[in-house]
């Protein structure tokens, strides 16, 4: 895990950061290279869990398919589990090996997210998705 942390770390700051960059403030930084920095600084302690409350949150398109790919990488790496709070249906379902779709603080779906995809009164009602 320790070289994974590490390569993943360096490769979320140098995916967005250039040379002067590296020297600003972290306030200096886009929304992105912020996102990147926090998720770069988490793998520094190297979790076994990491949990990320709306990565994508105010960032730019192309941006949240910047972060979307290093939590890929992360999934993939198989020594590392994400629990990740997200409105963005896309990514979501994306990264998720198992969906939990909250309503007013009660779980109104768990499953896949080929079952999600399938419930389409779920996607409807909860996630304003296909309506």
């Amino acid at each position: 895990m320790d070289e994974l942390a590490h390569h993943i770390g360096d490769g979320i700051c140098t995916l967005r950061f250039n040379r002067p960059h590296r020297r600003n403030d972290a306030g200096q930084l886009s929304g992105g290279e912020q996102q990147m920095l926090a998720i770069a600084r988490a793998l520094m302690t190297n979790p076994r869990l990491l949990i990320m409350d709306e990565p994508s949150e105010g960032l730019a398109p192309i941006v949240v398919e910047s972060v979307a790919e290093q939590l890929s990488a992360l999934k993939e790496g198989g020594e590392l589990s994400l629990l990740l709070v997200e409105q963005n249906y896309a990514l979501a379902s994306r990264l998720a090996d198992v969906v939990f779709v909250l309503e007013n603080g009660s779980v109104v779906f768990e499953g896949s997210p080929e079952e999600l995809e399938a419930a389409d009164d779920v996607r409807r009602r909860s996630l304003g998705v296909g309506v």
